[in-house]
């Protein structure tokens, strides 16, 4: 049985998949399996992986599940008891899983641990140093958009990992469950991460784990689909997993954010710039309309989830928020506004 399984899911992604699994293949770790979940593509890519990469063990599913359902589907089909999820769109340094199994081994009560995700395209820009959130939900990689040969401290502790490349315990989901395929794609691992902390699992950073990411190469930095998934997701999120207090300050926060969204959008700075340049401005506001519409429309659901897991796991509230103080990001920085 290897001790760790890899899962990568594919959707129409033929073009990343030989650099991705090339280097998979030179890793100095090779106690791995690695599962390729492929979600309907009509691409090619099930032929290409059967042909190129035997190694691989493929899954190939009739429909697109998303992230989340993606990797559900395969989960009890791995064999390692570190799960560990990669995208597509990257490429991993020759000791990107040496480096991270190392951290998990060195640290027991860790059950999530992330890689230094930087940018495909400037390998010393960052992408993610695991997980920052806002106090409305929103969450984003740390660090993201700087260099890191300029950052001086680079805490090992951290919030949560982005699942762009993050390894967890199978004893921590067995305990907590995995992503919630209702997510489709998108705040999967905030919901998994945050829920992950209040069942009292340490999440670490292994920075000398590094993978290069091409970042939104499937659904697009500022696609209508994408910010409809996240707006969407991220309520869910608060509602399965935020302290009462916050849930309480929701409305406040999240109208913050949406009068300090539309300023950034209007000005063209930072993300408003991108959305401006690069989407439909009124595609984009269509899209998180429908996005708040559908997340708080009928919060039942997640709050009947929120209620089971608040059974099993019994959280200190007072705990989760002050981490969620320690780890706060301002909405300028989630928008790219500056200070």
């Amino acid at each position: 049985m290897p001790k760790v399984s890899i899962i990568i899911l594919n959707w129409n992604g033929k073009e990343h998949l030989p650099e991705c699994l090339t280097s998979l293949k030179n890793q100095t770790f090779q106690d791995f399996e690695t599962i390729l979940v492929d979600n309907g593509s009509k691409d090619g890519s099930q032929q290409f992986i059967k042909q190129f990469f035997p190694w691989v063990r493929l899954v190939e599913l009739e429909e697109n599940l998303g992230f989340a359902g993606g990797n559900v589907a395969v989960y009890r089909q791995s064999m390692g008891s570190f799960i560990v999820t990669l995208n597509n769109d990257t490429v991993v340094d020759i000791k990107w899983l040496e480096e991270l199994v190392n951290v998990a081994d060195q640290n027991p009560g860790t059950g999530m641990v992330a890689s230094r995700i930087c940018s495909y395209f400037d390998n010393d820009t960052v992408d993610s140093l695991g997980m920052k959130i806002c106090l409305d939900g929103m969450s984003r990689g740390y660090a993201r958009g700087k260099k890191f040969s300029s950052l001086k401290n680079v805490p090992d502790d951290i919030l949560m990992p982005s699942a762009c490349a993050a390894l967890y315990r199978r004893q921590l989901i067995e305990q907590t469950g995995f992503f919630d395929e209702s997510f489709f794609a998108y705040c999967e691992d905030s919901d998994l991460g945050l829920r992950a902390r209040i069942a009292g699992w340490g999440a670490k950073l292994a920075v000398n784990s590094v993978v290069y990411h091409k970042y939104s190469a499937t659904a697009g930095s500022f696609s209508p689909f994408k910010l409809y998934l996240v707006e969407r997701n991220h309520f869910w999120t608060v509602l399965k997993t935020f302290p009462p207090i916050l849930l309480l300050l929701l409305p406040l926060t999240t109208l913050f954010r949406y009068v300090f969204q539309a300023l950034v959008t209007l000005r063209g700075a930072g993300s408003g710039h991108m959305i401006r340049q690069q989407s439909d401005v009124k595609a984009c506001l269509i899209a998180v309309i429908r996005g708040f519409w559908h997340g708080l429309r009928n919060p039942f659901t997640m709050i009947q989830k929120r209620r089971e897991f608040i059974k099993k796991c019994h959280p200190d509230s007072f705990r989760i928020l002050r981490l969620i103080l320690k780890y706060r990001m301002s909405f300028s920085e989630l928008l790219d506004a500056g200070d």
